[in-house]
């Protein structure tokens, strides 16, 4: 995979604009950032999923994703080795990335939901488990008051 592949299949989402972020090229849709070309250096890029995608993505393929250092890591800038990288695995997590930046009404009615199709239905098993685990365990109330 090199930069200008990756650069086309970030274009192919609809509605998508490629501008610059801190002196590197990056990919928009509805004004928000979902990949970033040449961080931190030309033989990467980065796409910005959800941290259980990107947990999901460094397992399967750890010579290709890794996640970004600090807080953006965190939540969920994965860093791509494009020399490491297979075009159908890079369609998935840009597809991924563009669906979470996208505005409901456009990722509804894209034709790249097949190529996120297993990640879609890895978002919907995480927000299950996440709403199951907060019934089990609910937040405690706080009274306002501090104990000593």
């Amino acid at each position: 995979m090199t930069p200008n592949d990756f650069r086309k299949l970030a274009l192919s989402f609809p509605e998508t604009a490629e501008r610059a972020h801190m002196n590197h090229p990056d990919f928009r849709v509805a004004g928000k950032l979902f990949a970033t070309l040449s961080y931190p250096n030309k033989e990467w890029a980065m796409v910005k999923i959800t941290p259980v995608e990107q947990e999901m993505l460094v397992r399967a393929e750890p010579t290709v994703f890794s996640p970004v250092n600090g807080a953006w890591g965190r939540k969920g800038c994965t860093s791509v080795n494009l020399k490491a990288a297979r075009k159908t695995t890079l369609r998935r997590a840009l597809a991924a990335a563009w669906q979470l930046a996208a505005p409901e009404n456009l990722s509804r009615g894209s034709t790249h939901k097949v190529a996120a199709a297993p990640i879609e239905k890895l978002r919907e098993k995480t927000a299950k488990a996440s709403r199951e685990k907060a019934s089990r365990f609910p937040k405690a109330r706080s009274s306002g008051r501090e104990r000593s």
